[in-house]
């Protein structure tokens, strides 16, 4: 619909009758803490939504404790609470990935070790040329998947002290974390509720974000949520994507078997992907070039073998691996042809 002469998506609100929420202690007024937990989410609005649609609201929590929750540590005030669950502790664990960590809900002064990179080839090459981009003071939000490498680039090379690494969950701070722990940030100096990060997010707080691509199309578009035979669906990448002042948008060539290898300095394709991402025109917008040209974002796209550009007519060519043959490995696998004027080589890096 549109609004001043902007286009906007139009989300109608409907009835919660149900919420299931999950915090890490009670009071005996009811009231909820999250103080072991590694995100907040978004329990007080279903809270209260719940409430004001005359629902029930559910609550898990790890255990009561007998003297009241002090004011300001209240995450969700009992008057909003209609029964509670005391789990076990194999049921209440800090991720999916971990029983109990509470660096993920603590922050200490001592950093922790830097995560060791992926084995995969591919993804260290495109983490580690992602991971340039970072400047100095930035405010930075790392999508799922591939992205999740740049914070491990990020941690070997001493940046995390001079950059502020986000997770849309609401963790700001620290190392984000991928896999089973995908949402919790490792040692964060501050979590905040999703809402909040988002309305940051939204009103265009991101300096850099880096996400991933499942198709890239001619004219700079991006499709992330409805592929081959899965609709994944759009998340939170719209508006983040869409928002950012620098993004990079980071994935494989080609998928579908590919395999790389680095040797004597240069970028071997050992097996080449069977899918090309790369397309004519997207499956389906999720990333609107059209609107970030608008809103003179600065956009590239990186790959184990090459670098684009965002440009008024679409992808620009900048960069290439050493190693890597244009017209084979490259221009032959698109189904469209980008610009290309002057290209450079990108550094590799070094595999341990």
């Amino acid at each position: 619909m549109k609004i001043d002469d902007k286009t906007w998506l139009r989300y109608k609100p409907f009835p919660i009758n149900v919420g299931l929420i999950r915090a890490t202690e009670t009071d005996l007024n009811g009231n909820l803490s999250v103080c072991e937990e590694a995100v907040s989410g978004e329990i007080l609005p279903i809270a209260q939504c719940v409430r004001n649609h005359a629902g029930i609201l559910i609550a898990q929590v790890k255990r009561v404790r007998d003297t009241p929750i002090p004011p300001h540590h209240v995450a969700v005030p009992g008057h909003l609470v209609d029964h509670i669950v005391i789990a076990d502790a194999a049921d209440h664990t800090t991720t999916l990935g971990h029983a109990n960590d509470s660096s993920l809900y603590n922050y200490s002064k001592s950093a922790p070790p830097p995560p060791l990179p992926s084995d995969d080839i591919t993804r260290q090459v495109i983490a580690h040329r992602a991971c340039d981009e970072l400047r100095s003071g930035q405010v930075a939000n790392l999508g799922i998947g591939l992205p999740e490498e740049i914070a491990v680039q990020a941690a070997r090379r001493s940046l995390l002290g001079s950059i502020t690494l986000t997770i849309e969950s609401g963790p700001i701070g620290g190392i984000p974390l991928g896999g089973l722990d995908f949402g919790a940030s490792r040692n964060p100096e501050a979590i905040i509720d999703a809402p909040a990060q988002f309305d940051f997010y939204d009103g265009g707080g991101l300096d850099f974000s880096a996400l991933g691509a499942a198709e890239i199309d001619a004219f700079g578009n991006v499709n992330v949520s409805n592929f081959g035979d899965r609709l994944a669906g759009v998340g939170g990448f719209v508006n983040i994507s869409q928002n950012a002042k620098r993004l990079v948008f980071c994935g494989n060539f080609t998928t579908g078997g590919l395999r790389t290898k680095i040797e004597g300095g240069k970028l071997h394709i050992e097996q080449e992907g069977s899918i090309h991402k790369f397309v004519q025109r997207a499956g389906q917008v999720s990333f609107s070039a059209e609107q970030a040209l608008m809103k003179e974002q600065d956009v590239i796209y990186v790959t184990e073998r090459a670098v684009f550009r965002l440009i008024d007519s679409g992808l620009q060519l900048v960069e290439i691996a050493p190693g890597i043959d244009v017209q084979k490995q490259i221009l032959d696998l698109m189904d469209f042809t980008p610009k290309i004027e002057e290209t450079l080589e990108f550094k590799l890096p070094e595999i341990q």
